[in-house]
């Protein structure tokens, strides 16, 4: 039960303070800044693997966990466990965000930008995820994203795509992280881009592995 404790205490936090952000950010008319919410981002996951890598392999994302498993680093009947801990984490930082702020209309909710159309948003969120997941594949031990490479890699691609990919899609890459804002502001109009794209940029990211790498890269402990 540990590890499936740890997901959700990963996931809590990571919300908590990605979206709160970006609520802060919201309500205070900008006072944290574009790159204040981007390196919070950063920041949180760093601190979250470093935190729980060891335990449950701080996936803290359903497409981090999918990808794991296609690349059978993972057991597949692993994952929807680690999917509603992972969920249980993120609605309930979002809930407790919604008690804090509830003039905020977003609580770091999805959305793609003003005129960039749902299916560039797809093609851009699917893009972002396969990078995250070509790191996280080429870091982690098996399906543990641990140490100070892993911590420093991951959380550094994930602040530099939140860097010049947000102002476009809010650099999700995470299909919880995109439901649970959504689940409070009632906005589902494009949940099927933030969760189809990044589960697909995750997989397709695990299969390019073998182009790099030998023929058996992703399937075994020590790719």
């Amino acid at each position: 039960m540990k590890k499936y404790y740890a997901e959700t205490f990963g996931t809590f936090a990571m919300i908590f303070c990605g979206c709160g952000a970006m609520t802060i950010n919201e309500i205070t008319n900008g006072s944290i800044s574009h790159v204040g919410v981007a390196s919070v981002w950063g920041l949180i996951v760093m601190a979250m693997i470093y935190a729980f890598g060891d335990i449950s392999g701080a996936h803290f994302n359903p497409a981090v966990s999918i990808g794991f498993a296609v690349a059978k680093r993972f057991a597949w009947n692993e994952v929807p466990k680690y999917v509603l801990a992972q969920a249980i984490g993120a609605i309930s930082a979002i809930a407790v965000l919604w008690f804090l702020f509830p003039e905020s209309e977003y609580l770091g909710e999805t959305t793609p930008a003003a005129n960039f159309e749902p299916y560039k948003a797809a093609v851009f969120e699917f893009i972002l995820t396969f990078f995250l997941m070509v790191v996280i594949i080429n870091v982690s031990t098996g399906s543990k994203e641990i140490g100070t490479m892993a911590a420093i890699a991951v959380g550094g691609i994930i602040l530099l795509e939140a860097m010049f990919a947000g102002p476009m899609t809010k650099a999700s890459m995470n299909p919880i992280r995109s439901i649970a804002p959504a689940l409070f502001t009632g906005n589902f109009q494009y949940l099927w881009l933030y969760i189809s794209a990044p589960i697909l940029g995750a997989i397709a990211a695990v299969f390019s592995c073998r182009l790099v790498k030998d023929e058996t890269c992703c399937n075994n402990q020590n790719c």
